[in-house]
Parts: C-alpha cells; structure tokens; sequence
C-alpha cells in the first residue's frame, strides 16, 4: 500500500504542473490512474485511521464505563470491518476490463405489459445500487412499452470498477409475481435479460466496416422538447454478421448518437471476442464454471412467499424490498467469490 500511496503522490505533483492539460488525452489516462489508485489508498487510510482511533481510546473508555462512547466504538469498527469487506471483494477483480466503465443493457422478455413493468423495476433497482456505489449513471436510450414500464434501456456506468461489480448481473432475471394488471389476480412469471459491456479505451482497435453494419435513424421518444419531437436525431446501427443492435438517442445530434452507437457496438464485439476466447481456454484447462449466455441467473419471488435466490451462487435472501430497492452487493460478492 506503500507504494501505492507514493505512486499518488507523484501523480498529483504531475496533476498540479501548469503544462498538465496541453495534451487533454495524457492529463485524462494520468487523472484515471490517480483515481484508481485512490479507490485503494483512501480507503485503507479509513480503516488504518479507524482502528487506532479506537485502540488510544480504548482504555479511557472502559475505565470510565462511558456505554455510549463503547457503542460509538463498536460502530466504527463495524464500519472498518464493511470497507475491508469490500476492499477484499475488489481484489478480485483482476480481469483486463474489471476497472472500466460499462454500458447496462435491460431488455423485457416475452410478457407484454407485464415483462415490461419488470424490466422497469430492474432499471430502477440498478440505478439505486449504482448511485449507492458512487457510480455516475449516463441513459443513453430507452423504449416505452405501450401500455406501462419499459421495453428497453441502456444506461452506462462511470466509476472504477463498474464492469467488474456489474458484469454479475448479466444474464436471465425471472420474477415471480400476482400481476397488478390481471383483474384475476393471478400469479404470472416475467422475464427481462440484462447484457453488460465494458466502455473500451480508444487504444483498443475493433475494426468495423461500413458495410459490416446497418445505419437506421429515427425520431426519439423521450424528453427533449421540440428538438426530440421533430428531427430524426436517434440512431440504431446493426451488426450485420452478428445480429448485435444498439442505439442511442440521449444527444442532441445524429452525429452524437452515432458516436456513442459505434462505442457501444466495438465494446460488444470487443466483450463477444473475449468470452469465446476465455470459454475456449476453459474448455482446454478442463474448468466447468462457465456461465451460459442468456442463462436464468436469478429469481424474484413475490407470492407466495418472498425470496430471491441466485441460481448460479444459491444465495438467497428474503427481504426482496431491499433488494428492489438496491441492495444486491451480497449477490455480487457471491458471484465474484465464485467465479472471479
């Protein structure tokens, strides 16, 4: 941690020269290293701080029998305990793409308004826990369904380590449920895929050919004003050997858009490339880990009991408000104990 902490301390002499910004791309690569060196260096102070605050006081403490200052203490080291908990969690990521940014994907199974409204309540579960992590969360497109929740959306996540804690939740959610638009109230199963794709830097080449693709532009949906409602400002572009479709219609410009579409586009192609490799080194090294594309991975019970349970890890909680309210840092963990 020694060296961490010096290798910061260089880097925020370099952030501070009064030529820093003359080459915009450097100063961002120096910026994003300092931070990621941070995400470690800060919270080690935190804990190291913590414990020896309570280590000189101690003593004075129980002598006195002051029973609020023990409950104080108690607390901070809880609280010491949960950011070491977290920082032992982030040593696991240690995959190539773990530290990046990443592009969120929701999409509604087959369900109509019902799958729709679970693709909605996973949208806003995920947008709770990213903004509980200090992730800041960018929408870059979405679809209404045509009578409540949504068909699609697409957010992307900006923070250290995003990929690397967000790319536990790709795969199947299946939700369980009595339906609020069924007049019979019964039961009925949804589901909603989620995809996740690491942001590749500009330094990694993917080679795409324009006639690779398919370019549709068409009119955003969402809010924006006179400018939405009247220019074809969206832009859908197509894999044509991959059958991959992204959009976007979060800028202003169709120019922007398309921007944004051929990140997203080279970041799937990129993430494509990468899984069939280290699938096919797996098959040679014998492992038996692998997770299936498009594979059930979790399930949300409502009636006639709750629970969600993790069908890859078999981690499971009852108190399903909790999670929909964003806290799955437990099924993340579990993932990342398991399968790196």
């Amino acid at each position: 941690m020694a060296l961490k902490e010096q290798k910061v301390e260089e880097l925020e002499r370099m952030m501070q020269e009064s030529n820093f910004w003359d080459d915009n791309d450097a100063a961002q690569k120096v910026i994003s290293s300092c931070n990621e060196l941070k995400s470690w260096t800060v919270p080690y102070r935190e804990i190291k701080q913590g414990v020896e605050n309570v280590k000189a006081l101690l003593p004075e403490v129980v002598e006195l029998g002051d029973a609020d200052m023990l409950e104080a203490m108690r607390k901070e080291l809880s609280h010491c305990d949960k950011v070491l908990a977290e920082m032992e969690v982030r040593r696991m990521l240690s995959g190539e793409m773990d530290i990046k940014n990443c592009f969120l994907s929701i999409n509604a199974g087959a369900g109509g308004t019902e799958a729709c409204d679970w693709a909605l309540m996973l949208s806003r579960m995920y947008l709770r826990w990213a903004t509980n992590k200090g992730f800041k969360v960018e929408l870059l497109d979405t679809v209404e369904g045509d009578v409540a929740g949504i068909k699609s959306v697409t957010y992307k996540l900006i923070g250290p380590y995003a990929f690397g804690y967000a790319k536990a939740e790709k795969g199947v959610h299946r939700l369980v449920r009595i339906s609020p638009f069924d007049s019979n109230a019964k039961r009925h199963t949804s589901f909603a895929s989620v995809d996740v794709t690491p942001e590749i830097d500009d330094d990694i080449q993917v080679e795409v050919r324009p006639d690779q693709i398919r370019v549709d532009t068409y009119r955003a949906s969402g809010a924006g004003g006179q400018h939405v409602n009247k220019t074809d400002s969206a832009v859908r572009i197509t894999h044509l050997e991959t059958g991959i479709v992204v959009s976007c219609q979060s800028e202003r410009s169709q120019i922007q858009n398309r921007e944004t579409c051929m990140k997203m586009l080279k970041a799937k192609l990129y993430d494509k490339e990468r899984l069939e490799r280290e699938s096919m080194l797996q098959e040679m090294g014998g492992e038996k880990k692998e997770i299936a594309w498009g594979s059930q991975i979790r399930n949300y019970v409502f009636q006639p009991y709750t629970l969600v349970k993790d069908t890859r890890t078999k981690y499971e909680v009852g108190n399903i408000d909790a999670v929909m309210d964003g806290e799955i840092d437990d099924f993340i963990n579990a993932y990342l104990k398991e399968f790196g």
